[in-house]
């Protein structure tokens, strides 16, 4: 376990975090073209928004945490959130979301405060965006697109854009539409009608044209991610034969899944006060308490109703989760509904393959900003639960006592001779098991130690049993 004595610089990633404070939006700058038709050909204004939600089931305060949140949100893609709207209704309007009457307020709401753009707290048909548009008369994003650009801006590797990339593509697709005669113009074929020779065309609108380059991407991309989460299988793979314990920090995102790695790792993984600032799975080894080796691998953030795209497209990232050993499940303990936050990861674990079955240890992060009677009731409700401070350090060594508790046992002891010339199965024993004693004698090393069953097995086949040696 690495030891601090502060939450220094080097436990935020601060190169990593003055990299990307480096390029920000500036408010105000945009040339982008006024015809909000458009919208599916440009890249996303987000300067001045209004937000907007619709509140169909539980409680006023579900409510407002679900808007604050998509401030959050807004704000982290880089917008000057100016108000936020809720409208109470059993469902979302078919037509316009919210209902031709609120749209028509909402307009007057955009015109007195002077918003460029309108977000909605959902996911909307391209028919809901295209009349609510039309209606308040700039631009109209919802929820899902809002995710899928703070994805965009935070994607580092070039599996990450890819997977990214597939997720914009996917969400795209239906979504596509032209304006005035452009995208409806025929080629040629059948529409040349009269025209001739030379008039004759594949027959194929403009828009089609562009939905089968899109899906032509989409499979061009799906080939690539596959290709390059091969080595990352490798390295799980490897990592299984060896049968080093893996361990997968999931959770909320912003709920300080990194300032937990680095606390316990010593990683330096960027680290910022915004959602989704990583996206990139990170693997490091640790020791437990007794010296133990395991793998702890940091994941995604997942947030109420993650876009469907990106679980699709992140699969092949989520699968560090699927495979591990032991989950550990971080929630803030600070945030106003810690209990949605739980239920929302499980929901999304439960798509993973495997993920089901695994062992979890609910940590409850942000203790030294959460009040007391928070952390009594979740730990009430969580029974395999435990409160640490990511940032103070507070609960840290008992949460590296409970993960040694929890992992795979070393189930097979051996005491024999090894021979000097197999010193790499001495250096495996320390580093995958716990060795109880060593002593070196003239023909070679007697090990006294616990090991996973495949070591034990290539130890029992170079080595002799002590008793035979006396």
């Amino acid at each position: 376990m690495h030891e601090y004595s502060e939450f220094d610089a080097f436990e935020t990633g601060d190169m990593d975090l003055e990299e990307r404070q480096a390029l920000r939006r500036v408010a105000g700058l945009s040339t982008e073209l006024q015809d909000v038709s458009e919208v599916e050909y440009r890249q996303l204004r987000l300067e001045r928004v209004v937000l907007v939600g619709v509140w169909t089931s539980g409680t006023a305060e579900d409510a407002d945490n679900s808007l604050l949140e998509l401030k959050l949100l807004a704000e982290t893609a880089g917008s000057q959130v100016l108000d936020g709207l809720i409208q109470r209704r059993q469902r979302p309007d078919p037509a316009t979301y919210i209902g031709s009457g609120k749209a028509l307020e909402l307009r007057d709401v955009v015109e007195s405060s002077g918003a460029d753009t309108v977000i909605c707290d959902g996911e909307l048909t391209p028919g809901q965006l295209r009349q609510l548009e039309e209606t308040v008369k700039v631009k109209v994003i919802d929820r899902t697109a809002l995710i899928l650009d703070i994805f965009a801006q935070h994607a580092r590797s070039r599996e990450g854009k890819a997977q990214v990339e597939l997720a914009q593509l996917s969400y795209l697709l239906p979504r596509l539409r032209g304006w005035g005669g452009n995208l409806s113009r025929q080629v040629g074929g059948r529409a040349a009608g009269g025209v001739g020779i030379g008039g004759r065309g594949p027959g194929e609108t403009k828009i089609e044209l562009d939905r089968r380059r899109i899906r032509e991407r989409m499979s061009k991309l799906r080939r690539q991610i596959s290709g390059m989460s091969t080595s990352r299988e490798t390295m799980r793979h490897q990592r299984q034969r060896r049968e080093v314990p893996a361990v997968a920090i999931a959770g909320y995102t912003n709920a300080g899944k990194s300032s937990l790695l680095n606390r316990v790792t010593g990683a330096g993984v960027l680290v910022e006060d915004a959602l989704f600032a990583t996206l990139d799975p990170t693997v490091r080894r640790a020791r437990t308490p007794e010296g133990r080796l395991f793998t702890i691998a940091d994941t995604v953030g997942f947030v109420r109703h993650l876009p469907h795209q990106l679980v699709e497209a992140f699969r092949s990232t989520l699968e560090e989760v699927g495979d591990a050993d032991l989950i550990l499940h971080v929630v803030d303990g600070s945030h106003p509904d810690p209990e949605g936050q739980l239920a929302a990861v499980r929901e999304v674990l439960a798509d993973i393959d495997g993920a089901a079955g695994i062992s979890e240890i609910v940590v409850i992060n942000k203790a030294d900003a959460a009040s007391q009677e928070v952390l009594d009731r979740i730990a009430r409700r969580e029974r395999d639960s435990i409160v640490v401070s990511a940032r103070t350090g507070k609960g840290i060594p008992e949460l590296m006592a409970l993960i040694e508790e929890r992992l795979p046992r070393l189930d097979h002891e051996v005491h024999l001779l090894v021979p000097y010339d197999r010193g790499d199965l001495i250096s495996r024993a320390h580093k995958e098991g716990e060795v109880l004693s060593m002593d070196h004698v003239e023909d070679g090393t007697i090990l006294h130690a616990r090991v996973l069953s495949s070591l034990s097995q290539e130890l029992l086949r170079v080595g002799k049993p002590v008793e035979r040696v006396f």
